[in-house]
C-alpha cells in the first residue's frame, strides 16, 4: 500500500488532474457520484498512513482511485428469496400489496451478500417486481453503536470465554459501551504484566472478544437510495465467505408495533454461524450473533409472534430433521425438540424450513424443503397447531413445487427453494429459486392447500 501511494505521489503535478478526468470520463457513467468514492477511499487510507491531508483534492481523489475495484455482487446468481410486506403502503391500489423482496445475491468467489428489491401484488393478482436502478451502495458502519454490558458478558459465557482477563475486560467497561470503549479497555488491559505463556492466552482472548464485538454492529443507509441499491455485504470475521439465505419475517410486538428480522447463515469459509438481523425501514439494520446450543447449522427460522410468551424458532440440528426451539431472548436458543422426520421419497435425505411459518386460521403454514434422489430438491408443506406448534397437523404428500425441465440447469442443478413467502388476497405467494442461479413466483390458493394438507 505504502509503495502505490508513494509512486502516485511522485507523479509531477501537472499529471495528476489530466490522470483523474481520465478514470472520471472512463467509471463515472457506472457509478453514482463516484468521485465522491474516490475521496471516502482516500480518507480511509489517509488513516492507516498518515498522509499529508494537505494535498490537493484531484491528488487526493487519483489515490482513492487505486484502491477501489468494482466487484460484480450477482454476476454468479440471484436467487433464495424471502418476502414480506413493504414498510410503506402508500399509494398502493385497493386489495394490493407493495413488497420487499430480499436475494441471495452470489459473486465472484462464491461470495453471497443481501440484495432487495421491491414490488407490487395487484388486485387482480398480478405480480410486478420493479426494474433495479443499476446501482449499488453499501451502508456506512454505526461506529457509536452501544453494546449493553451484561448482554456482551452472556454471549461470552455462551462462548466459554470466561477467564480472568475477560472477567477483568468486562469489569473495565460502562453499563453501555462502543467498540471504541471495548477496544480502549482491551489495550489497557493487555499492558497488565505477565508471563509469555499468560501473554498468548490473554491475546487469544482479547482475539475472540473483538471478533464477538465485530460480529454484533449496525449500519445505515442513505435515505435517498433506492432499496435495489443498498447491499449488505460481508463485514465482520464470521461472514468473510458470505451471508447466505436471509429468513425475512414481519415480527410483531407485544405492544402492537412490528420489527422485521431476518436469520441468515455467516460463512467464514470454514464455520457456519447462524445470525439475525433486525430493522425497522430497510435504511438502519442491526446484525446480532445467536447464541446458545440451539443455535448452529442452517436455516433458522423466526416465527411472527411469540407464543405462549416466549419467541419460537423452527431450526435445523442435524442435516436431516425439522426443529422448534423456544427462548425468552432472541439472541439465545436451548433445547431444540424434533417436530418433523423424512417421511417421503422426495425428502429421504433430509428437511428443512423454506422460510418463517405463516399463521393461518387453520394453523402455523411452513413451507419445508425436502432432498430426494439425485440430490433435487422439491418445497413441500405442512401445519402445525396454532397454540403448540410441536404438533404436525398436516402435511402433503407430495412436492407443491419441484423443478421443471427448464430449472433443472443452473448455477446448482435441480433445486427449487425458496426463503420465505406471504398469504395475499387468499393466495399463498411463493418466490423461489431455480437451479441457484434465478428467481420466479408461484401462487396457490391459500383454501385448496389446506384442504390439500387435512
Amino acid at each position: 500500500m505504502e509503495g502505490i501511494v508513494a509512486r502516485i505521489l511522485a507523479l509531477p503535478e501537472s499529471q495528476v488532474l489530466p490522470l483523474l478526468n481520465e478514470v472520471l470520463a472512463e467509471f463515472s457513467d457506472r457509478h453514482q457520484k463516484i468521485d465522491d468514492t474516490f475521496l471516502e477511499r482516500f480518507e480511509h487510507i489517509s488513516k492507516l498512513l498518515r498522509l499529508d491531508e494537505n494535498l490537493c483534492e484531484p491528488r487526493k481523489r487519483l489515490i482513492g482511485s487505486y484502491f477501489v475495484s468494482e466487484y460484480a455482487l450477482e454476476s454468479a446468481a440471484l436467487f433464495n428469496p424471502s418476502i414480506v410486506p413493504h414498510p410503506d403502503q402508500s399509494g398502493v391500489p385497493l386489495n394490493g400489496l407493495r413488497f420487499v423482496l430480499s436475494l441471495r445475491a452470489t459473486g465472484e468467489g462464491h461470495i453471497s451478500s443481501i440484495a432487495f428489491r421491491t414490488g407490487m401484488i395487484y388486485p387482480d393478482g398480478r405480480i410486478e417486481v420493479m426494474k433495479a436502478s443499476g446501482y449499488l451502495t453499501e451502508p456506512v458502519q454505526i461506529p457509536n453503536a452501544l453494546y449493553e454490558r451484561d448482554l456482551f458478558e452472556r454471549k461470552l459465557r455462551e462462548l466459554r470465554l470466561t477467564d480472568e482477563f475477560t472477567r477483568c475486560t468486562i469489569a473495565r467497561l460502562d453499563e453501555s459501551f462502543t467498540i471504541g470503549d471495548l477496544r480502549r479497555h482491551l489495550r489497557e488491559e493487555l499492558k497488565q504484566p505477565c508471563g509469555p505463556e499468560a501473554e498468548r492466552e490473554r491475546r487469544r482472548s482479547a482475539k475472540a472478544i473483538r471478533i464477538l464485538a465485530e460480529s454484533n454492529y449496525e449500519v445505515q443507509f442513505k435515505p435517498k437510495k433506492e432499496l435495489s441499491e443498498r447491499i449488505i455485504f460481508p463485514s465482520s470475521p464470521t461472514q468473510s465467505n458470505g451471508i447466505e439465505d436471509a429468513r425475512f419475517v414481519c415480527f410483531q410486538n407485544d405492544d402492537g408495533t412490528s420489527l422485521y428480522y431476518a436469520t441468515f447463515t455467516a460463512y467464514d469459509g470454514r464455520v457456519v454461524m447462524p445470525q439475525l438481523m433486525e430493522t425497522s425501514d430497510f435504511l438502519h439494520f442491526r446484525i446480532i450473533t445467536l447464541n446458545g446450543p440451539a443455535a448452529q447449522n442452517k436455516g433458522m427460522a423466526l416465527f411472527p409472534r411469540k407464543i405462549n410468551g416466549l419467541y419460537a424458532m423452527l431450526s435445523r440440528q442435524d442435516n436431516e430433521n425439522l426443529y422448534l426451539v423456544y427462548s425468552e431472548n432472541v439472541h439465545f436458543w436451548y433445547d431444540p425438540i424434533v417436530i418433523l422426520e423424512p417421511a417421503f421419497p422426495w425428502e429421504l435425505i433430509q428437511i428443512g424450513n423454506c422460510g418463517s411459518p405463516i399463521e393461518t386460521e387453520a394453523g402455523w403454514l411452513v413451507l419445508s424443503h425436502g432432498v430426494g434422489p439425485v440430490r433435487q430438491y422439491s418445497i413441500g408443506a405442512f401445519l402445525l397447531d396454532l397454540d403448540d406448534p410441536t404438533k404436525v397437523i398436516g402435511r402433503l404428500k407430495q412436492p407443491l413445487l419441484r423443478p421443471t425441465e427448464d430449472e433443472r440447469n443452473g448455477y446448482v442443478p435441480n433445486v427449487v427453494y425458496t426463503c420465505g413467502a406471504l398469504v395475499h388476497g387468499g393466495n399463498l405467494v411463493v418466490p423461489y429459486a431455480y437451479a441457484d442461479h434465478g428467481t420466479r413466483f408461484a401462487t396457490v390458493p391459500l383454501d385448496e392447500l389446506l384442504g390439500a394438507m387435512r
